[in-house]
């Protein structure tokens, strides 16, 4: 995996980081979720930006947003007790799905 791609990766498990840790910080109320979260938010942005010299916008940004969104749904279920019902594995699946072809479509 080309280096992009790792930066890219890495910005979507920050985002993952951000999200759980907004749901921690109850509306920015608790100090270190709060901290987590903006610390989330930044290195997401800045690995995101950096992944941007190399990939195309719509490409990275998809990816980006769903590592986020299946990687967030995964931490839920399993740190936060949330549904794992069919409907929303096989829905987590189709985006997986979806971001494999991008990667795969991708020129870099």
């Amino acid at each position: 995996m080309s280096r992009p791609w790792i930066l890219l990766f890495l910005a979507g498990v920050a985002e993952v980081v951000w999200a759980i840790g907004l749901k921690q910080s109850h509306g920015f109320a608790r100090l270190w979720p709060s901290v987590v979260t903006l610390a989330g938010m930044g290195a997401s942005f800045v690995l995101l930006s950096q992944a941007l010299k190399a990939l195309p916008v719509g490409t990275a940004y998809a990816v980006w947003t769903g590592i986020g969104a299946v990687g967030t749904a995964i931490a839920g279920i399993v740190l936060l007790g949330e549904s794992r019902d069919a409907a929303r594995l096989v829905s987590m699946a189709l985006i997986v799905v979806g971001i494999l072809g991008l990667k795969l479509a991708s020129p870099a």
